[in-house]
């Protein structure tokens, strides 16, 4: 187990990506947790999904009145980047801003670079210049690819993306290892697998297939259903990175007199892949029993089997023992137990 060399208590902490699905929990459990913080959250608000349940998060950071400030602005601006850090002086940076989607990346490519290069190069500069206790990123468990050693481990080579997504991501654990090589600044980059639960991305599949059902539409399954996911609840995440943010890598000299990198990466996931079509049943079991769809409906008429799409892969499988080690915890929340939040949550929020 690593002591924890960071203290949040009285500090300033910047966590862009508020409005997001991981940004807004982190906040909310932050300002349950830690009793003096004052914490500045980022948000360019894009409409690449429902921008009221962006909303509808901030309202309900807002209502906590805590020590907090919205700022809604570009990461890739960064002139307006430069002048946050330089009023803000932050302690502790947590960067979850970032434009997601394996898919949308075959269709969109300049957002992926304009957020997650350019704006992770925006971020990376001004922890240089601003001296930050400790920077923590969002990576993905798309870096692995179609890796065929599982569970996926930190140690593995991730040289193979299959989308421009998984290979920005990559690219940010390169670029903050060269600042932390470089400048010193330690950083901390986190692997997230498929993350999920309530007011969460509508893109996601749960909360796209729930959608389609309450239409009536048609639920396309990938790969014949013959994909795993190791699916892993919101709260999980968020407990992960407190945890981590209050643990900065050392900075220490090696043998040769050289600084070692304070760099580290880490799984956060499950530890427990999860067969699509299981996954399904399940959904269909809870929306039935929170409500959202009656329990006469007839799921097998609204499911279509049909080939992997471009760019995903078979099965993610986190390995977690590191962050076991270190911070003594594993993520815990069965698949049930968050699909189950999730139902009741889309049931009071859509009635």
């Amino acid at each position: 187990m690593v002591q924890y060399n960071v203290s949040l208590e009285g500090k300033t902490v910047l966590v862009t990506g508020a409005a997001g699905f991981i940004g807004s929990n982190l906040v909310k459990r932050l300002f349950k947790e830690v009793k003096n913080i004052r914490v500045v959250g980022l948000d360019s608000i894009t409409d690449y999904y429902d921008v009221n349940i962006k909303y509808e998060r901030l309202k309900e950071i807002e209502a906590l009145g805590r020590d907090w400030l919205f700022v809604k602005a570009n990461l890739a601006d960064k002139a307006a980047i430069d002048s946050l850090f330089a009023e803000e002086k932050f302690s502790v940076v947590v960067n979850l801003a970032a434009q997601a989607g394996v898919r949308y990346s075959i269709t969109n490519p300049g957002s992926y670079i304009e957020s997650n290069l350019i704006g992770f190069y925006n971020i990376l500069e001004a922890c240089r210049h601003h001296s930050v206790e400790h920077l923590v990123y969002a990576s993905s468990s798309s870096v692995y690819g179609s890796n065929k050693k599982v569970p996926y481990s930190t140690d593995d080579k991730v040289d193979n993306p299959v989308s421009l997504y998984a290979a920005t991501k990559k690219s940010n654990e390169l670029m903050a290892h060269a600042y932390s090589q470089r400048y010193n600044i330690p950083s901390t980059g986190l692997r997230f697998f498929t993350v999920y639960g309530p007011a969460g991305r509508p893109d996601m599949a749960y909360f796209g297939f729930t959608d389609k059902l309450v239409k009536g539409d048609t639920i396309k399954i990938f790969n014949y259903g013959n994909c795993k996911r190791d699916f892993t609840y919101v709260d999980d995440i968020v407990e992960g990175v407190i945890r981590v943010m209050q643990h900065a890598p050392e900075k220490e000299n090696g043998e040769d007199g050289l600084p070692i990198p304070p760099y580290k990466v880490y799984n956060i996931g499950n530890n427990s892949p999860e067969n699509l079509l299981d996954f399904v049943t399940i959904l269909q079991e809870e929306l039935v029993r929170a409500g959202v769809l009656p329990s006469d409906y007839d799921f097998e008429s609204h499911k279509q089997l049909v080939p992997m799409q471009p760019g995903d892969v078979p099965v993610t499988y986190a390995d977690t023992t590191p962050l076991e080690q270190d911070f003594g915890f594993k993520p815990s929340t069965s698949l049930r137990d968050g699909l189950r939040r999730f139902a009741q949550w889309y049931k009071e929020y859509y009635g």
